[in-house]
């Protein structure tokens, strides 16, 4: 018997040889992401990321963080509490250069702005151009922004504004007014209380150019670990296109999750809105994909804001972002 132990060690030995060999699952990377609003169908793309395993396929373990009213998600990427978030429009990116913020954008989701006014159909105004000197309700943030824009190009003044605070109430006790919204959820909100669509006059109709759905984050983040800013902007750009192009369920349900108080019916809506009018796929994303940017198209933008005023002569906009993660030729490989 005892000599036959080095022969049963060397069998075992052998058969052990044979078997697979037990791998530790790579250490996801911790990224947190904040969002400018709460969840709703216009964040579709990055819920896909997470319900599908898009980012993990990506070496991310992504949490992100809803916005809101009461939540400055701005400040605390500013304060290093979130590795990325959505700046809404390039207005946001240009002030980073403007006040010195340390923040660039990196990729934009939306190709056409969704922002919109809405106004009556029973009072006739069915342009921009009519909506000069009638009352006009929008937040503090757009009176700095786009509200801007419009008042230089269709002559608005400031006493024609209004205060807004994201409440369609006064819009449906005051037939005169017209009001801010986003056209993939006011339209639906209103057709559902009255029974019919309102006058929907897109921003983008009226010539701004302008991106929205930035994501953003700090220079340091993209000098330090240009990987990882890579691979969140390619994986995300992937939850857009399983989103949009597959079965959105997944992402529905994590959006419901997270916000309750968002209905099937307004989902689908904004759903269906993104799709048809091409927020997120149109444009440069057929050549370059989805959260594409251009020097050209950020040039425009600038070009329009500095005619309106906003902006002096000479502004280093092209220090508000950066092309290098929305190159289709470097695009990171799961």
């Amino acid at each position: 018997m005892i000599r036959s132990i080095p022969a049963f060690a060397a069998a075992l030995a052998g058969l052990l040889a044979t078997l697979p060999i037990a791998h530790a699952a790579p250490k996801l990377q911790k990224v947190t992401f904040g969002l400018d609003w709460v969840a709703e169908a216009e964040y579709g793309g990055y819920y896909q990321a997470v319900a599908t395993g898009i980012y993990k396929k990506y070496g991310l373990n992504v949490t992100i963080r809803e916005g809101g009213p009461e939540v400055n998600n701005a400040q605390l990427l500013l304060a290093g509490k979130l590795n990325f978030d959505i700046t809404s429009n390039g207005f946001l990116a240009f002030n980073f250069v403007k006040e010195h913020i340390p923040f660039i954008a990196v990729a934009a989701m939306f190709q056409k702005d969704p922002d919109i006014l809405l106004a009556h159909r029973s009072t006739g105004e069915t342009s921009f151009a009519a909506l000069k000197g009638k009352p006009i309700a929008v937040s503090s943030d757009t009176r700095a922004s786009w509200w801007l824009f419009l008042a230089h190009k269709y002559h608005y003044s400031d006493s024609q504004l209004r205060p807004y605070d994201f409440n369609l109430a006064p819009f449906f006790t005051n037939k005169n007014l017209a009001v801010q919204g986003f056209l993939t959820s006011e339209p639906f909100l209103v057709k559902q209380k009255t029974g019919h669509y309102p006058v929907v006059l897109r921003l983008d109709k009226a010539g701004f150019d302008g991106y929205a759905q930035l994501v953003a984050t700090s220079k340091k983040l993209v000098a330090s670990d240009p990987s990882l800013v890579q691979r969140f902007i390619a994986a995300s750009a992937a939850g857009w296109k399983s989103y949009l192009d597959g079965n959105p369920a997944p992402a529905f349900a994590l959006i419901r999750k997270a916000n309750p108080d968002m209905t099937m019916p307004l989902l689908k809506y904004g759903y269906d809105t993104l799709k048809k009018d091409g927020i997120v796929e149109s444009g440069d994303t057929k050549t370059l994909g989805i959260g594409a940017m251009t020097n050209a198209r950020w040039k425009g933008f600038y070009d329009q804001m500095r005619d309106a005023g906003m902006y002096p002569a000479h502004f280093d906009y092209k220090a508000a972002y950066t092309l290098q993660f929305v190159d289709h030729k470097g695009a990171a490989k799961p």
